[in-house]
């Protein structure tokens, strides 16, 4: 149950829930403190403390959904800054547990050698703390400050490998995705060329031989007299029939080498992990040319994974929409969108694909709206 209970949330709201636990324990002993020595609560502390707080969700919840920003550096600078100050106005190394939580949150938030710099400065800021102390001399508070740096380095580290894990994690399941994509691709590029390859055979091999046979069975008719002339001219007319089917099943094989969209999409949707696709398809999806259709598989496929590298979105709404002459695909996610729009080789190469068929592909974006994508397929070329 336990395992099954943090599996369904996200690093960021775990670390959140943790850190606010800690926080919660850290304010219960300073309320001891103050009220077994008879101290008056100033504004200042209560303010470092709540502020400490704040920063901490603010930071947690961008890390859900944002990559690294500004605000990540705003945000640890008070957590930092409010843990130092409830220290100083305390007099107590309590704000060692407040910088350890801090540490949890580095890795993931800053570069590793960034955030090393910054696990060693937070922790040398409570040297004043601990010297300002009538019971500490220099020594004292150098042994105490790289006492709390070891805890805080442990936590730093252990933040981080699960830091890698999880993207690794992430980069698995959008590589699996992918394979997973171009597997349905191959297996339908098989199975068309199985089809056509029966189909020549059928051609080939058992329409010759009815041809010859019904040509044979032609020139009996005419050496033949009285009942067996019957016969011949009955076998005549099961050859032409038998002739008939053949080239009747070989014009449906050659004719069916066109993909099942519907079932691909639904297929390469269902193997996303992240974000939730909401995919809307029309009563009918039927394209006639193989070639189209695996073009819109693979803008599919290629939307799929630019939404789970890089927009960090809870949602992607996918809609296609036929009518007679094309199909338009409308894509909109509400992950972080770009002030500047840098199309790599995927979405580049899928415009490249598709003005080969006449067709068109655009992209809105800005930051905190999203991602939007209108894609235009004629069904026939134009001349």
């Amino acid at each position: 149950m336990s395992i099954r209970f943090i599996r369904t949330y996200s690093h960021g709201r775990l670390l959140r829930y943790a850190g606010l636990f800690t926080w919660a324990c850290v304010g219960l002993s300073l309320g001891f403190v103050i009220v077994r020595e008879g101290r008056e609560l100033s504004v200042p502390l209560l303010f470092a403390y709540f502020a400490f707080a704040v920063a901490h969700v603010l930071i947690t919840l961008e890390m859900e959904h944002k990559s690294r920003t500004t605000v990540f550096v705003g945000c640890m600078l008070a957590m930092t800054l409010a843990a130092l100050a409830i220290g100083h106005l305390t007099g107590t190394g309590i704000c060692a547990i407040l910088l350890m939580v801090c540490a949890s949150v580095l890795p993931w938030v800053l570069p590793l050698g960034q955030g090393i710099g910054w696990l060693l400065l937070q922790n040398l800021g409570m040297l004043p703390v601990f010297l300002s102390r009538p019971n500490f001399d220099a020594l004292d508070a150098v042994l105490q400050v790289g006492l709390y740096l070891s805890l805080s380095t442990l936590t730093f580290f252990s933040s981080f490998v699960a830091e890698r894990q999880t993207r690794a994690r992430e980069e698995l399941r959008v590589v699996n995705s992918e394979l997973r994509a171009t597997q349905l691709l191959l297996a339908e590029s098989e199975r068309a060329s199985e089809r056509l390859r029966i189909s020549r055979e059928l051609h080939d091999v058992v329409g010759h031989h009815l041809t010859a046979l019904s040509l044979n069975l032609e020139v009996a008719s005419h050496l033949v007299e009285g009942k067996a002339l019957g016969h011949v001219k009955q076998a005549q007319s099961v050859s032409k029939q038998l002739l008939a089917d053949v080239r009747q099943a070989v014009s449906v094989l050659r004719g069916s080498d066109r993909m099942d969209l519907p079932v691909a999409l639904r297929e390469l949707v269902a193997s996303v992990p992240a974000p939730e696709v909401h995919l809307q398809l029309p009563e009918r999806l039927e394209i006639a040319d193989a070639r189209r259709a695996q073009v819109l598989v693979r803008l599919t496929q290629e939307i799929l994974t630019n939404s789970m590298r890089h927009a960090r979105a809870r949602n992607l709404w996918l809609h296609f929409r036929l009518d007679a002459d094309e199909v338009e695909l409308v894509a909109r996610d509400d992950g972080r969108g770009a002030a500047e729009l840098k199309a790599g080789n995927g979405l580049t190469g899928m415009r490249e694909r598709l003005e080969i068929f006449g067709g068109s592909l655009d992209i809105e974006t800005r930051p905190g709206y999203g991602f939007v994508v209108l894609a235009r397929l004629p069904l026939e070329s134009k001349p």
